[in-house]
């Protein structure tokens, strides 16, 4: 008596690479993600009808709610501000600052900040959200 083996074709779809290629994704948009925001510091922005774009190599003064204030990441001393801006925008050869001031700050904060540019004649620009 003749055993018959099942022997039929059944189609296959090779998924072993796929699950490399899914990982490689992965990582890769993982890491743009975090390149893409550069400013860590978390602020609730004020809002603008139209926001322009300006050049990411400019320097960053950035100021909290609890008025700690940042240049570059870097904590500074509201006292001292005004020596650190001078020594980086002369080292940077570049007067444009890009201030971010969360909206629930008063306007005063802003206007201390505001003198200090005009003292040392740099180009303040607000950031804003949209």
């Amino acid at each position: 008596m003749a055993i018959k083996r099942n022997k039929r074709f059944h189609a296959e779809i090779p998924t072993s690479s796929l699950s490399d290629i899914m990982f490689f994704l992965f990582l890769f948009f993982l890491i743009i993600s975090t390149l893409a925001n550069p400013n860590v510091i978390k602020l609730s922005l004020p809002k603008a009808k139209s926001n322009e774009t300006t050049n990411k190599d400019h320097i960053s003064l950035s100021v909290t709610e609890d008025k700690v204030y940042y240049v570059n990441k870097q904590e500074v001393a509201f006292e001292e501000l005004e020596q650190v801006l001078n020594e980086k925008t002369a080292l940077a050869n570049d007067k444009t600052v890009v201030v971010r001031v969360p909206a629930e700050n008063k306007v005063q904060d802003l206007v201390d900040l505001m003198q200090i540019g005009v003292k040392l004649k740099l180009n303040f620009v607000i950031a804003t959200s949209k």
